[in-house]
């Protein structure tokens, strides 16, 4: 599997130290509120408990989770709806964009203008889509082969040690099922999402490509309504 490269470890890094917390936490909620339409008991509701563990990875407030969960019963809450774009980046690298929002005249505009300023496009449907797959994706705070041996009897579909960690993938349907199981194991869980894993990687070497694709996620990342980035990029420019 692909898709772990340097962005990903620097959007760890990023993390919970993100200057820009007010929009980090806005995304979070986002996640908590689409989770909770299918039960706002995180007990019965594993994603609404992978996205309280996401909010709390990133050291969000107890009030503002709650606050996230309750809007499911808010009947002037604004709805929010779930879109993904596609778009290309330098060296020809694709781009998924997740998005939640209450008004996508906003959003897509938003998105559209992050990826053309730092040269980046919008991409026709589909056409960056089929280089990814769903997929889960839970990061384990483990390593070595007992760790690797348990967490494939767990029916993880593939997993690797990288970074300290060990990046587990699993089938989309599968995810919630491989979490607990993971759990039930006395495993550490950092985080656990579906995400879109690329099936092939654009490898990046040229440093200032390097930088140009690293800002164009960094300026995704940072629009309140993007909940998700995932890319096709592998950098291995030293920059």
């Amino acid at each position: 599997m692909s898709g772990h490269s340097k962005w990903s470890t620097i959007k760890r890094e990023k993390g919970a130290k993100d200057a820009k917390r007010g929009a980090v936490f806005t995304q979070i909620g986002n996640l908590i509120a689409i989770a909770a339409r299918s039960g706002t008991d995180p007990t019965m509701n594993s994603a609404l408990a992978m996205a309280i563990d996401k909010a709390k990875q990133a050291n969000m407030p107890a009030a503002n989770i709650q606050r996230a969960i309750d809007r499911v019963a808010d009947k002037n809450a604004a709805v929010l709806e779930e879109t993904a774009y596609e778009g290309m980046g330098p060296g020809g690298v694709g781009i998924i964009i997740e998005t939640a929002t209450d008004n996508k005249n906003r959003t897509f505009p938003e998105v559209k203008n992050a990826l053309t300023k730092n040269g980046g496009r919008i991409a026709d449907a589909g056409s960056v889509m089929f280089q990814f797959t769903r997929k889960g994706v839970i990061r384990v705070a483990a390593t070595g082969e007992d760790a690797l041996l348990t967490i494939l009897d767990a029916g993880a579909e593939d997993a690797l040690e990288e970074d300290g960690n060990i990046i587990v993938y699993t089938e989309q349907k599968e995810l919630a099922k491989v979490r607990q199981a993971i759990l039930d194991a006395n495993l550490k869980i950092e985080e656990a999402e579906l995400q879109y894993v690329p099936n092939g990687s654009v490898v990046i070497e040229d440093p200032e490509i390097a930088q140009k694709v690293l800002k164009i996620m960094d300026a995704l990342e940072d629009l309140d309504d993007v909940v998700g980035v995932h890319t096709n990029a592998d950098i291995t420019a030293e920059i």
